[in-house]
């Protein structure tokens, strides 16, 4: 009787057990249920997450799309269509010069808004406000320098003319802000910012900007002061020979004593620039009717600034009933920089004449808020600049100004006293003011600009060119009449003699500005006998001119390569001027090689060093991409400046290394002291020296490319680098959308794609060189041809990020012409910007 009821728990007592523990078959189907839903649940994130990237990033690519069919823009008067060909430059058709600007306004900011965001905040002093602290040291010098302040009270000095454009410019910048259908460029989704209203003021610093970047000589004076202290006035002379005609001593026996090196070093430090930075240069030739094959003049022009994604420069084709306008604007301002306008064509280079001096102004030892001048003591105009910095709290600057300009050496960061040397008294504190043109407060420039692309003859150039205050610059011009000349347009002040060398005492009223010189007395030239006027920043005007001109001029050697190409060849021709936009030869090499070899001793058999003699010694100083000897000259050159010059000059070499070719060459063909190393007992002969150089350039790069010279190539560290300045923060980002190709040519070719020496990683990496090409026929200006490196966009997202660079390499040009029914019948894409109301908007 007891085993039914066991037989009956059997059943029971298993499924109590299975449901404990189930046996292997259902803990696998347990498991594989569990695993399933672990991948449905990460693929459906994954998925998630994938579908949030892709449209994030379609709404980010929208960005790059520019607009197509009709758009409202306010104070039109006239519908406006702008035509994009396949390089995306647009050709715009409006009924007015107003409304051009208006539709320009909307490309500039559809194309490149990132880049006219930056501008406007680095002429303002406001980066630090998105970027963060890393921005300050540029945000407190244009703080001091008060540049949009200068900007917004030039406005109603400016004609009605270019009022009217600046406005609608600004209206058209606006409309797209306002209208867009698609993503802000991707660097404000990056920052998490957004844009404010473009206004005028925005525009008028673009000028500001330029006047300060294409200037020098601020930092020349200061970069002397310092090496006054270790120098002799002789030796001081010697490292610029190329201002040998310019003062060379000191402006009076107690300024040496005045500067403490602490002040002067770190009022360099502060300025915006980098030690040893290559500096501006450009091109430019006009050659007359005569001398052509087309019968008209050609005009060719490159000007040269950093390389950087974006380029500086934006190419447009306007016409209006005025007449055609092509060639390169700057996105930010409304006009017309470099092109031509269906009668005249027009370029620039920097003249290099010093148009800005630092002056000492002593402190008022019984009241340190004043100053010292020639009717005693004046206080200083101060005023607090508070400024945001992302993820701290805002900085207050105190900034003082003089009657010579505002003082610089505050931002050194010292007290007043310490900008006297050590153990001057009191009464010797000093503080470093800046006078410069590019901070006059009724600046022009604008208009003159603007009036420039109205011109219609040789003497409507000249007029638009004498209400030019700031920056310096070189306008060489043609007609249709046949007229070819050249004029140093903006203000050049009258100096007493020994101003401009050194900083100068503001004290005194000795060395104050005597106004400016007359326009008509400023360097120019128009239809020279010769047919042929040429510059590549060389000196623009003759040591005996009628009024004294000192200026940091170019070494000349691109000139002269300039003017023995051009000489030589008859008739000019538009392919002429394009292959000696792309020359290559170094006139440096051809002057410097022959020196140095003739000192250098016999090197040992079969050596890298003599096999490196032998390769320079049959060169003929092209600087090619595939070839070694441009890589043994270059680094060769390089060691060999540091060798003759750091010792002598010590902590300031960095500041002043460059290839200094002129000095060199003085050093090895008579001023031997410089070879021998002062920190050494011994007596170092030049040929020391040369050797010393060689060989640490040999060790250099053999380190970097291997043992063999005959194997290097200048194009294995000689690239091309072009980089956006956020997106390169993001190594991989960087790379991907950057630019980087072997390229010949280097900093005296006229083909220059220069490097910074000074640099200790990349010293041969090309940073610098031509922005923009143009060569225009005055036969027919619609065949002129233009480039700009880099693309059109400022957006990554686009097609026209880079794809210009190609053609940029290879010397080829755009032609910026074409009725309407052709371009649309090729167009890439079409607006019509039609008129409306403010109140519409």
């Amino acid at each position: 009787m007891a085993a039914p009821p066991a037989r009956c728990q059997a059943p029971h007592a298993g499924r109590h057990r299975n449901a404990l523990h189930p046996a292997p078959s259902a803990r696998h189907n347990i498991a594989m249920i569990g695993l399933s839903r672990w991948l449905l649940t990460a693929l459906t994130f994954l998925f998630v997450i994938v579908a949030a990237t892709g449209a994030a990033v379609w709404w980010l690519a929208s960005s790059a799309t520019p607009a197509q069919g009709r758009w409202p823009l306010a104070g039109l008067t006239a519908p406006v269509e702008v035509i994009r060909d396949q390089w995306g430059v647009p050709h715009i058709f409006a009924a007015s010069e107003v409304d051009a600007a208006a539709a320009l306004g909307w490309v500039h900011a559809e194309d490149r808004m990132a880049q006219m965001e930056a501008m406007r905040r680095t002429g303002s002093g406001r980066l630090a406000e998105v970027i963060g602290p890393t921005a300050l040291p540029s945000d407190r010098w244009m703080r001091t320098l008060g540049l949009y302040d200068l900007a917004q009270r030039q406005y109603p000095r400016l004609s009605e003319q270019t009022r009217a454009v600046l406005e609608a410019y600004a209206r058209g910048v606006n409309a797209w802000l306002n209208g867009r259908a698609g993503a802000l460029p991707p660097e404000y989704t990056l920052l998490g910012v957004g844009p404010e209203p473009w206004t005028v003021a925005d525009s008028l610093v673009w000028l500001k900007l330029m006047a300060l970047r294409l200037s020098v000589d601020q930092r020349d004076e200061l970069l002397r002061a310092r090496l006054a202290r270790r120098l002799t006035p002789e030796q001081l002379a010697a490292l610029w020979p190329e201002d040998a005609d310019t003062p060379t001593t000191i402006s009076s026996k107690d300024l040496k004593a005045l500067l403490d090196d602490r002040m002067l070093a770190g009022t360099l430090a502060a300025m915006p620039d980098a030690d040893g930075a290559s500096r501006g240069a450009s091109n430019v030739w006009v050659v007359s009717d005569a001398r052509t094959n087309t019968g008209g003049a050609i005009l060719a022009n490159d000007p040269h600034l950093p390389f950087a994604l974006p380029g500086p420069w934006y190419l447009v084709h306007i016409e209006t009933p005025e007449g055609a306008l092509a060639g390169a604007t700057s996105p930010g301002f409304p006009g017309l920089v470099f092109g031509h306008n269906g009668t005249v064509a027009w370029g620039l280079t920097t003249s290099n004449i010093d148009a800005e001096d630092i002056f000492v102004e002593r402190i008022d030892v019984n009241d340190p808020g004043h100053y010292l001048t020639p009717d005693g003591p004046q206080p200083f105009a101060a005023r607090e600049e508070h400024i945001a910095v992302r993820g701290q709290n805002p900085e207050i600057l105190p900034v003082r100004v003089t009657r010579h300009g505002p003082v610089i050496s505050d931002l050194a960061g010292l007290p007043d006293a310490v900008g006297a040397s050590t153990g001057a008294p009191a009464s010797s504190a000093v503080v470093l003011a800046l006078a410069t043109t590019a901070l006059i407060e009724d600046d022009r420039t604008a208009d003159a600009l603007l009036d420039l692309a109205r011109a219609r003859s040789a003497d409507d150039v000249l007029a638009a060119a004498a209400t030019a205050t700031a920056p310096q610059q070189n306008l060489f011009y043609a007609d249709g009449d046949g007229h070819i000349g050249f004029v140093s347009a903006g203000r050049i002040p009258i100096r007493p003699e020994g101003t401009g060398w050194l900083p100068v005492e503001g004290w005194t009223g000795d060395h104050d500005w005597q106004g400016f010189m007359p326009f008509p007395a400023q360097p120019q030239l128009l239809d020279p006998p010769s047919g042929l006027i040429i510059n590549a920043n060389n000196r623009p005007a003759p040591a005996d001119w009628p009024y004294p001109i000192i200026g940091a001029w170019d070494a000349g050697f691109r000139a002269a390569r300039l003017r023995d190409v051009l000489t030589a060849t008859k008739p000019q021709t538009i392919a002429s001027s394009a292959a000696l936009q792309q020359d290559t030869v170094s006139m440096m090499a051809r002057r410097l090689l022959p020196l140095m070899l003739a000192e250098l001793p016999p090197q040992p058999e079969d050596s890298p060093a003599s096999r490196t003699v032998a390769l320079l010694a049959g060169w003929n100083g092209e600087m090619r991409v595939d070839a070694p000897q441009p890589l043994l000259f270059a680094s060769w050159l390089r060691e060999l400046v540091r060798v003759i010059a750091a010792d002598e000059l010590g902590p300031a070499f960095a500041e002043y290394w460059d290839y200094r070719p002129i000095f060199v060459a003085n050093v090895l063909s008579g001023d031997p002291a410089w070879c021998d190393d002062i920190t050494t007992p011994a007596v170092e002969t030049c040929a020391d020296a040369l050797q010393t150089a060689l060989q640490a350039a040999l060790a250099d790069l053999g380190g970097r490319l291997g043992p063999d010279p005959g194997a290097w190539q200048w194009g294995d560290l000689h690239h091309l680098r072009m980089q956006n300045i956020l997106w390169s923060r993001a190594p991989l980002l960087g790379k991907m959308l950057g630019v980087q190709r072997p390229i010949g040519g280097g900093n005296d070719t006229p083909m220059r794609a220069a490097s910074r020496i000074a640099d200790l990683d990349e010293p041969f990496t090309a940073i610098h060189g031509a922005s923009f090409r143009a060569i225009y026929d005055l036969a027919d200006l619609a065949t002129s041809r233009f480039i700009i490196v880099g693309g059109q966009s400022g957006n990554p997202f686009s097609a026209h990020w880079t794809d210009l660079v190609d053609l940029w390499m290879d010397g080829g040009g755009l032609t910026l012409s074409g009725d309407r029914e052709s371009l649309r019948r090729q167009a890439e894409a079409r607006l019509l910007l039609v008129p409306q109301s403010h109140e519409g908007l």
